[in-house]
This record gives C-alpha cells, structure tokens and sequence, in this order.
C-alpha cells in the first residue's frame, strides 16, 4: 500500500521560520483544512501542538471538533454551529447569515476588500455590528483574505491599503488579520494580531522570483509498494490504451498509488521521481507502472515538483491525496 511519511524535523523548520517573521508562535494560526492540506489533520495537529501553536483554521464543524483537543483556538472559515462553543469561533461569509447562528456563538466578521467571494461588503459593516448585537453573538475579530499576495500585480497593496482604512474606520476593540502565507513573506514588518499560515508551514510556498528568498523545506514525501515485476523486449507495450512503448529492453513495475489515491492523472507519460526513475505510460486508478524495480518507491517529496508536471498548484496535488493512505510522522 502506498504510504506517506511527515518530517517533522522540516515542519518545526518552517515554523521556526513563520514564528520570527510573526514576532512569536502565540501569532501563528495554522490552517488545517482539507486534512491539513492532504498532509493529515490529526497527525499535523499533533506536530502543531508539540510545537507550541496554540491557534488552528478550519474549514468545517467536523475539522474544528476533532482537533478541539490541541488548540486554544479554532477558527472555522465556512460552517455554522447548532450550538455556541467556548473554544471554536465561526466566520460570518455574508450580511444575511448572522441571524442563522445560535445566540452567544464567537464570531469573526470576514469583510470583502476586493477579493469579491466571501465577506460582508464595507457599505454593510454598521449594518453587520448591529445585527450581530442583536443576535446575541459574541465579536472577536475583523478579517479578511487576500487574492493577489503572491502576485506582483499591485492588487496586494490596494487591498492592503482598504483593510488599513477599515480598521482606522472601526471604533470596536477586536482583533485584526489579513496575512495568509505569501502575505506574511512580503511584509517587512508584520503588525497584525494573528497570521493565517497554510502552505508555507507545509513548505510549499511560491513566490515571485524577486520575492523568494525565504527557502522553506516540504514535509510530505509519498511512497508506493511494489506490486509486480516483469520484463519487455523493444517494442512491446505498458498499460491502459498501450500507450508507452519500450524502445528498448527494459524492466517494469507496477506500484500501488493511482488516480484513486489521488495521483494526478496528468502526470501520466511525464512524472519522474526524485531518484530520476520515469514513470511508463498512463496513470490508472490503482496502480501505476515505472521503469523500476525497487521493492518501494519514492513518487515525490516535493509537491511543487509534481505541480510542474501537472500544470497545476501544489495546494492541488497535496489536496489530492487520500485520507486512506497511512501517514507516518518521522
């Protein structure tokens, strides 16, 4: 079965990192959706917490409550509670949702300062402050989301500059945070209350070349298991639609890692792993075949790599991967 192993080593490396440009571990939220990024919700929780972050994002009720245990405090981005909790706080995505949560709920108000997805518009703010007091909900926090920050495009700095005059414009005592990952790593000073940080802690953050000169290291490495072994002669074919062929005599093995575990199936004919062994032919649910044959297999260690070949992001490929597959802290 194919496995995937988390160093931990490179995870308090990365963090170590994040917590100096933050000014300090009590200012890092870890987001932790989507199984923290495919890497494993309660594993990167674990790691979390031994580390000493005391804050985590979620995406949902489910995500917050099984990791409830490691962390003071839990934001969730786009769920709505049945009932108040002391620890978890809950996003308000849109002006017409506050009156769905349960009286006492901590809230945090997503505001839309250009991203134009989710937040309360800034017209609707003395409309949302009143609605949320007369639903009885606890105000922590105004925040918002940047769409551009790892782009050199000047829309970063714009929506910096509204969220700036926001909070200027805002007389409540609340907390204030916009920086996700690439946020973090452009400002010169961080000021801000709390960071969001995603893939930079799973140390898969790109950057333009002018900005990068933060090297962060990857955590996740994924291995696959030898299924099959066998010989071809030149010319004889692998695979769905026989579509690699041996230009010459070569040996083949087939390895348990698929589409269906979440290999892209983009990455058929083009992936090479690591260690410079070439992936033969199409990519199919279950298996698929290299020019190998090594009892295990190292497919990557590096999303970003992967990504490449893909044509995609490597939030894509980590994302893809499945909860079955076991992981392995080291």
């Amino acid at each position: 079965m194919a496995s995937i192993t988390l160093s931990k080593k490179n995870f308090f490396y990365n963090l170590d990192i994040i917590s100096k440009r933050s000014y300090g571990k009590d200012k890092v939220a870890l987001v932790l959706k989507d199984n923290a990024y495919g890497h494993g919700l309660l594993e990167v929780a674990q790691m979390a917490q031994e580390y000493g972050i005391s804050k985590a994002v979620v995406r949902t009720n489910a995500e917050a409550n099984a990791v409830a245990k490691y962390f003071e405090y839990i934001l969730v981005l786009a769920d709505i509670p049945k009932v108040a909790s002391e620890k978890i706080l809950y996003t308000i995505n849109d002006i017409h949702s506050i009156q769905k949560f349960p009286k006492g709920t901590r809230v945090e108000l997503k505001v839309n300062t250009g991203m134009n997805r989710n937040g309360i518009e800034i017209s609707e703010l003395e409309s949302a402050f009143s609605l949320v007091k007369t639903q009885g909900l606890q105000l922590e926090a105004l925040f918002t989301h940047h769409a551009c920050a790892d782009e050199l495009d000047g829309v970063y700095e714009l929506q910096k500059e509204i969220f700036s005059e926001v909070k200027r414009k805002v007389s409540h005592d609340l907390r204030f945070h916009s920086c996700n990952s690439a946020a973090l790593f452009r400002e010169q000073r961080f000021d801000e209350d709390m960071v969001r940080v995603g893939i930079a802690a799973y140390g898969c953050l790109e950057m333009p070349e002018s900005l990068s000169k933060i090297k962060l290291k990857p955590i996740l490495s994924l291995y696959a298991k030898k299924i099959s072994s066998r010989v071809l002669q030149k010319g004889e074919k692998v695979g769905y639609g026989l579509t690699f062929e041996a230009d010459e005599f070569c040996r083949v093995s087939n390895y348990d890692f698929g589409y269906g575990d979440g290999f892209i199936r983009m990455c058929s004919h083009i992936h090479t792993t690591p260690d410079g062994t070439k992936i033969a032919g199409r990519i199919s649910m279950d298996n698929s075949s290299f020019l190998s044959e090594k009892e295990e297999l190292l497919i990557f260690n590096d999303a970003r790599v992967v990504a490449d070949f893909a044509n995609t992001i490597s939030y894509e490929v980590l994302t893809s991967l499945k909860s079955h597959i076991p992981r392995k802290i080291i």
